[in-house]
């Protein structure tokens, strides 16, 4: 059973990311404002939960919370300032767009670069902990998933529909066969030494 909130007397918002091990696509984060008495049997780490559920409790997330917001980062700018700076400030741009401004940052993770004033704590594998986690943990990740299907259509060759971006042999075999996309992360390691062509 998740825990419903860090700490009882301040306004805290949940925070966690998706798509940090992907080779293509923007790294997703959201940050979600529960009701202090919010309740739901099902949430948890959206790792843990079937594709069906995470779109059904998105929709009741987006019903339930005080204040959602999701930000992005893409893969240009992943490139430029590494993904780990890239994460943070995904979560920076979802923070900025909640309505009410929280008085705590709880982050899935063991590191964060302060967001303005707000005081934050850490928890590893906070989204198995914690209640705003694991629905921020929905929403980064049902968004980012989104994302990946629609560019599916335009980019078919590496299974996105699948694999949503991560190293999977056809997603490394559509990149050996066809090369990269507008959305590849070029400063990852996109082909192993045993796919790499020698010339």
């Amino acid at each position: 059973m998740l825990k419903p909130y860090f700490q009882k007397k301040l306004l805290e918002a949940g925070c966690d990311e998706a798509g940090r091990g992907c080779l293509a696509g923007p790294v997703f984060a959201a940050a979600v404002i529960l009701p202090k008495d919010y309740k739901n049997n099902i949430l948890n780490d959206s790792k843990q939960l079937s594709e069906s559920k995470r779109k059904l409790l998105r929709t009741e997330i987006e019903n339930e919370a005080l204040s959602f917001a999701v930000g992005i980062v893409d893969n240009n700018e992943i490139d430029k300032i590494n993904i780990l700076n890239a994460s943070f400030l995904a979560m920076h741009r979802a923070i900025e767009q909640l309505n009410i401004q929280p008085e705590l940052l709880i982050i899935d993770g063991n590191r964060f670069k302060p967001y303005q004033k707000i005081p934050h704590e850490c928890i590893i594998k906070g989204d198995g902990k914690f209640l705003s986690i694991a629905a921020a943990s929905i929403l980064a990740k049902t968004y980012r998933d989104d994302f990946m299907e629609r560019a599916h259509e335009k980019y078919p060759h590496y299974d996105w529909k699948t694999n949503k971006g991560y190293p999977t042999k056809k997603h490394r075999n559509g990149i050996k066969e066809y090369g990269t996309t507008p959305l590849h992360r070029l400063s990852f390691r996109l082909l192993p030494e045993q796919l790499e062509i020698n010339f």
